[in-house]
């Protein structure tokens, strides 16, 4: 089944263009976006403005995924986040989830939804101390570069593409599985959602700007065709 839905998702790959819209019927109004999680601890949830944005205008561009052309910005108590496959997180500084958003994130994640979380340089050791307190006898470890995440769309035989460098580390992914399935998926030392940026924010080469959006397809992907939810 999800060998199916990936196929139907990619056609718009393998040669034509979208075909236009039957005269008198309207667009089928988009379903899915990527959410944007506020949370406290007076990191900058916010950071990096475009990025969403744009990586969806890549999705919508190069996938047959209809999604909507803005983000959702959510609370983990806000009664639409399963809603949501796609959770997306950044910042610079502490970021704090309450017992209460403990438990909900749990159980997010144990029902299908998927978390990308950025390190965009300073978030590191508080994301680690919150997912730990997620799942407590659940590591955070290598994604092997054997998995589908960087595969599905786009190939990177290395991993995860360096987009900026701050202290000389690699870039690393780092994932969270539950019964198989990579439900957290933690972009380590790479600046991702920099490179998504548009492109006079950082003024990254082309070929940066393209490996990070093309990242971000595969893992946006990736959450939509292995999900349960709703």
């Amino acid at each position: 089944m999800r060998g199916a839905l990936v196929i139907a998702v990619l056609l718009p790959l393998v040669g034509a263009r979208r075909a236009p819209t039957a005269t008198g019927r309207a667009a089928a109004a988009p379903r899915l976006t990527i959410a944007r999680l506020q949370y406290e601890g007076g990191g900058d949830w916010y950071a990096n403005p475009s990025s969403l944005p744009n990586l969806l205008a890549a999705i919508r561009e190069r996938t047959s995924l209809h999604v909507a052309r803005t983000e959702a910005r959510v609370t983990l108590m806000d009664d639409k986040l399963f809603d949501y496959p796609f959770i997306h997180v950044t910042g610079h500084g502490n970021i704090h989830f309450s017992d209460a958003e403990i438990v909900r994130l749990r159980e997010y994640l144990e029902r299908g939804g998927f978390l990308h979380v950025d390190d965009n340089y300073g978030l590191d050791p508080y994301f680690r101390r919150e997912i730990k307190r997620v799942f407590p006898d659940i590591p955070l470890v290598d994604v092997p570069l054997s998995h589908p995440i960087y595969h599905i769309v786009y190939d990177f035989p290395k991993g995860l593409p360096k987009i900026h460098v701050h202290d000389g580390l690699p870039a690393r992914g780092f994932g969270i599985f539950l019964n198989g399935r990579l439900a957290v998926y933690y972009s380590f030392s790479s600046d991702l959602g920099n490179g998504w940026e548009d492109p006079d924010v950082y003024h990254d080469p082309p070929a940066l700007h393209e490996a990070a959006l093309r990242m971000g397809v595969n893992l946006f992907v990736y959450a939509v065709t292995s999900r349960p939810l709703p």
